[in-house]
């Protein structure tokens, strides 16, 4: 049989195999653009990191080595790349959060120099370019007075959109009592907040690869520890204001609400914790969209949120610039097809940021 012979008869044999949706949806992948226009709009990446001299200078003040805490060395970073790729991606704006590993190694006094060197360097940097940079800024917890004084001089001084928060500071998490005055002064500004995983203190490093590179496993695992800490203390509910974005597609949050909720009522019912108002505090939530959306993250994120609270993040640079260029495109036809391009690039994230 010829080449051409035997490829026809393949193909003619795999149609047969889908029946007549797979062909329509074969034809639709075929139709789809490589690259989808993007509406007209500030288009925001509410997910990206600037690594700059202050950041890694101050790790290295604090003894903190990311390679062995985080499993993954910094990557390289410049202001003249990070433009160069929002530019092929199409967006226009960008919040900047400070990077990981978290900046406390329990000096406070340090601590809270290095989280001011950071804010001043990135709001800097945001100056230099207003129109496509912004930040929220790095605090030094779980110094609280330090906190607390970072916020307000970021907020106030340097122009900064909120702050980020790690998912735990040395074993200290969110919904820990220490969080609640930081808490009580981010919701009476109604500041953004953005959270960014950090490694549990106590991991299985040895034997695992998940105890060696965080982000495969830990990150995810600790942003929702995080999470439901939270949710369980109450904090969202007394605080509603504040308007926090949880990272990597919600993490594992979409599996974890139900479970939670129904953990958490029978833990009330028993005495041993406050009621929580569950559907209240999540509904307050936003989340991006950085890591691996497609195929099935964000239709399980979609189980527990709205599209109105779903947000593009990329996570450059920590994703070389090539492989989001490529994932992005996926995404664009995605959101093209649900009609969801303006609401997830432009609208969601304006309504928080601008």
């Amino acid at each position: 049989m010829k080449r051409r012979d035997f490829l026809k008869a393949g193909l003619i044999g795999t149609l047969a195999l889908w029946g007549l949706k797979g062909m329509e949806e074969a034809q639709a992948v075929r139709a789809a653009p490589a690259v989808v226009a993007l509406p007209p709009g500030r288009k925001v990446d509410i997910h990206a990191h600037a690594i700059l001299p202050s950041f890694v200078r101050g790790l290295e003040k604090l003894g903190i080595d990311p390679v062995k805490e985080e499993g993954y060395p910094l990557p390289k970073w410049s202001e003249e790349a990070h433009l160069a790729f929002m530019a092929e991606a199409g967006l226009d704006y960008t919040v900047l959060s400070p990077a990981t590993p978290h900046i406390y190694n329990g000096d406070e006094k340090l601590a809270c120099q290095v989280a001011r060197e950071i804010n001043e360097e990135t709001a800097a940097l945001c100056r230099k370019y207003p129109d496509k940079f912004g930040f929220v800024a790095a605090l030094p917890f779980p110094s609280r007075e330090g906190s607390l004084s970072e916020l307000a001089y970021a907020i106030d001084k340097l122009g900064a959109l909120g702050v980020k928060v790690p998912s735990n500071a040395r074993g200290i998490y969110l919904g820990d009592k220490r969080w609640e005055a930081i808490f009580r002064e981010l919701n009476r500004r109604r500041a953004l907040v953005i959270l960014h995983p950090s490694p549990a203190q106590e991991l299985p490093r040895e034997g695992t690869v998940t105890g060696k590179v965080m982000a495969l496993f830990e990150y995810p695992a600790d942003t929702t520890r995080a999470m439901v800490n939270l949710l369980a203390s109450g904090m969202l509910s007394r605080y509603p204001q504040v308007r926090l974005v949880v990272p990597h597609c919600g993490s594992f949050l979409p599996y974890m609400k139900q479970r939670s909720q129904a953990m958490f009522a029978m833990l009330a019912g028993l005495g041993m914790m406050e009621k929580v108002d569950m559907e209240g505090s999540m509904g307050s939530l936003y989340y991006d969209l950085a890591g691996d959306p497609l195929p099935e993250a964000m239709d399980m994120l979609l189980k527990i949120t709205e599209a109105s609270h779903l947000l593009y993040g990329s996570d450059y640079p920590y994703v070389p610039a090539k492989v989001l260029l490529g994932k992005k495109q996926g995404l664009d036809r995605e959101l093209a097809r649900r009609g969801w391009l303006e609401k997830i690039y432009c609208q969601n994230s304006q309504e928080l940021v601008f």
